[in-house]
């Protein structure tokens, strides 16, 4: 079994490292097209495993959610992960699954997504989604 290990943006990742690496360059092309961050910025990446098939090609397989069980890109979005991925690495096969367990939140945006948001508008969504938050109760 490949060690699974969980890196600095919460995203459990295995095989190899250089594989890897590319498939993440490829995931912050890939953009929902109603959010200005990309994909893994923003946190909807939950896994990537990286290997091979039985005939030495490589195989990345993608686990991701969206923000909201009801957005109409789902299909889409799967799609453009795949071609994102095909594009960076030659001869890959890849496989993307869709998952709503755990549910997205803001706290899940890596710190460079925070940093994207902030220029944008000016302040922490995440820390402003954390306050509204604990007001809720």
């Amino acid at each position: 079994m490949q060690n699974v290990v969980l890196n600095e943006d919460n995203v459990k990742i295995s095989g190899d490292e250089s594989l890897v690496k590319a498939v993440i360059e490829a995931l912050r092309e890939v953009y929902d097209p109603e959010i200005p961050v990309n994909i893994y910025d923003l946190g909807l990446v939950y896994e990537i495993h990286a290997s091979k098939t039985e005939d030495g090609r490589p195989l990345v397989k993608v686990l991701m959610t969206v923000t909201a069980i009801g957005c109409p890109v789902i299909g889409p979005l799967a799609v453009y992960v795949e071609e994102a991925v095909r594009d960076k690495i030659p001869g890959v096969e890849v496989e993307v699954d869709i998952t709503f367990d755990p549910p997205w939140t803001p706290e899940r945006i890596t710190r460079e997504g925070r940093e994207l948001f902030k220029a944008m508008y000016g302040y922490d969504v995440v820390e402003q989604w954390i306050e509204a938050y604990r007001e809720r109760g």
